[in-house]
């Protein structure tokens, strides 16, 4: 609901743990609201979206919430949330372009499952562009992204995604926006540790007041897939096969992932083991992508 109220999602042939339809809370934290809903349905709130007071004061002081969508599941989930509480003309959906890197039909995806015009946004380089230079300029350290060292992230995904902020809150004269992303605390200790709601610093210069927003940083990977089946959609068709969604083949991919990427682009597996071979380095630190598909095939 356009006030922040509670609202209930029907199921298509998807079952909870108490097998009853899916009650969403669109704000916790703070406000009460999840707690008068479980007292008059006499069972909890399985959805919420974090930090009611907050959100409510950004949304009446017109804020523009800028919705980071890969394409994966989580995305998905924050921009269905999201959409239920902030009025449609303070959102604006912004996808970062990996390229020939990306999972096929990704885009086609997104603008299935959304209501929005889908801003595409492109870094200056490719990530072949980004190792083939790590390896030129520090050929004395590994030329690939690790997980302490993410560089595809930083340099192809928010970067970009950062400067569309800028342009876009220009363009519309706008001083207050929050960047949302769809992180959840179950992913890892790391995610755990973060703030749902904080100031962004890089972007909060030359009169703009920019928060980092985690909607759904609370949320598990079933209650995400049960939000998806509730209102009908599909979550990326990678999902069939794979635990997570990023890169066709991720750093931060598991064996299973990384073999069914294999599986569907044997094409790109291939560039990739080349640029193993041309930059001297395996893309995950000792151990080769021909290796973990290996293993995950073994």
């Amino acid at each position: 609901m356009p006030d922040g109220s509670q609202f209930q999602l029907s199921f298509h042939n998807a079952t909870t743990d108490h097998d009853l339809p899916l009650i969403t809370d669109c704000f916790a934290g703070g406000g009460g609201a999840s707690t008068g809903v479980e007292q008059a349905l006499g069972r909890a709130v399985d959805v919420a979206i974090l930090e009611q007071e907050k959100i409510s004061a950004l949304i009446k002081r017109g804020a523009i919430f800028y919705v980071s969508h890969s394409g994966g599941k989580d995305s998905q989930v924050m921009y269905l949330l999201l959409t239920r509480i902030v009025p449609p003309d303070q959102i604006c959906v912004v996808h970062a372009d990996l390229g020939k890197i990306e999972w096929l039909g990704t885009q086609e995806h997104i603008n299935s499952t959304i209501d929005h015009p889908l801003n595409v946004v492109r870094a200056n380089k490719t990530f072949f562009d980004m190792v083939r230079h790590r390896a030129k300029t520090r050929p004395d350290v590994p030329s690939w992204p690790s997980s302490a060292h993410r560089q595809c992230t930083s340099d192809l995904k928010r970067g970009p995604i950062y400067k569309f902020i800028r342009n876009d809150m220009k363009r519309r004269g706008a001083k207050l926006a929050l960047n949302c992303t769809g992180i959840r605390a179950e992913e890892s200790p790391g995610r755990a540790k973060k703030q749902p709601l904080k100031l962004n610093t890089t972007l909060s210069k030359a009169g703009r007041e920019v928060y980092d927003y985690m909607p759904i940083h609370h949320l598990t990977a079933k209650n995400v897939f049960q939000v998806i089946r509730s209102v009908g959609q599909k979550p990326h068709y990678a999902y069939g096969k794979n635990t997570r969604l990023s890169c066709v083949f991720c750093i931060m991919g598991c064996d299973n992932d990384l073999k069914h990427g294999a599986e569907q682009r044997p094409d790109l597996l291939k560039e990739y083991l080349n640029l193993e071979d041309e930059t001297g380095w395996t893309m995950f630190n000792g151990k080769s992508l021909r290796e973990r598909v290996e293993v995950a095939n073994a």
